[in-house]
């Protein structure tokens, strides 16, 4: 039995497809297969269940994939243990985002970190909450970023800021008159929100209640877009309104006269946004100098009048 034929394994239990777990593991098929059954054989039974169609874990085979696992990451973890006695901020970081905040938070992130720790890379990665949890449980990533509530056994989180939410519309718009908008009159017009899936979207829908409320939804929605940043073009070009995170609305590039902003009436609804990694992490002055850099270069501040 090798840590090889254990990564094998836990690899075609997540991706169910020999092809699809032998690409991530950078091997052939066949050799894949041959290590696999290779272990099946040592242990005197089967962990999978192969089908023209599928490949599904066996019960026994569910047990195996996940004490699999945990050997895995304790591989790992004595890899990392190694370097503790090294520079923590030598080696490479691993970081997830949500979709809403990494595009906004990373081109101010990056260069923030290169002037702390230069001999740091960072990977980073923008996918679902519940992707990044799957992958920071999984020690594909080594942190990640997400907007609370967030729960996991064993990680750790530490809240980094809150951002509040704010209207974005076309320039012409007659609610450019207001100082403020009440989150009630969003529930008479044209608003413009994320696909299902995004947390943010949950958020907004949360901060205006009767936007949920049985097929309602669909009336006072003009589209579902997969990122804030068309929703912003869509804005833009009249489409209608939207509330978005004031960092996805600070970093607009458009010339004056196009969109105005306005924040919500008090109280203004907003998310807090959170760091989240392994307890057993072993480098925890990475996460620190993360941490605080995410602080110094988050551009969730008080919204403009205008934009």
């Amino acid at each position: 039995m090798t840590l090889t034929e254990l990564r094998y394994i836990v690899t075609l239990a997540q991706e169910q497809h020999f092809g699809r777990a032998a690409e991530r593991c950078h091997v052939s098929q066949p050799t894949l297969s041959v290590g696999v059954k290779k272990l099946e054989d040592e242990l005197g039974v089967m962990i999978f269940e192969r089908s023209k169609s599928a490949v599904r874990t066996t019960p026994v085979g569910e047990g195996i994939v996940a004490q699999a696992q945990k050997v895995l990451e304790s591989a790992q973890g004595i890899r990392e243990l190694a370097q503790v006695g090294k520079n923590q901020l030598a080696a490479p970081l691993r970081v997830g985002a949500i979709y809403t905040v990494g595009p906004y938070l990373f081109p101010h992130l990056i260069p923030q970190l290169h002037r702390v720790a230069p001999q740091m890379p960072l990977y980073i990665e923008e996918n679902f909450t519940h992707v990044l949890r799957d992958k920071l449980r999984n020690g594909e990533l080594d942190a990640i970023i997400i907007a609370l509530p967030f729960q996991e056994a064993d990680v750790l989180t530490k809240v980094l800021y809150d951002e509040p939410f704010t209207v974005l519309m076309p320039a012409n718009h007659p609610w450019t008159a207001k100082t403020s908008i009440d989150s009630a009159l969003l529930n008479d017009k044209s608003l413009l929100l994320l696909g299902e899936g995004h947390c943010f979207r949950d958020q907004v829908l949360e901060a205006c209640p009767t936007l949920g409320k049985g097929s309602d939804i669909n009336k006072h929605t003009t589209v579902e877009s997969s990122s804030l940043e068309t929703i912003r073009h869509m804005v833009a070009s009249g489409l209608g309104i939207s509330v978005l995170p004031l960092s996805a609305v600070d970093s607009h590039h458009y010339a004056p006269g196009v969109i105005a902003v306005r924040p919500l009436t008090p109280p203004v609804p907003f998310r807090t946004v959170a760091i989240a990694w392994r307890a057993s992490f072993p480098r925890p002055k990475a996460i620190d100098v993360l941490a605080d850099s995410i602080r110094l270069c988050s551009v969730a501040r008080a919204p403009q009048p205008d934009a």
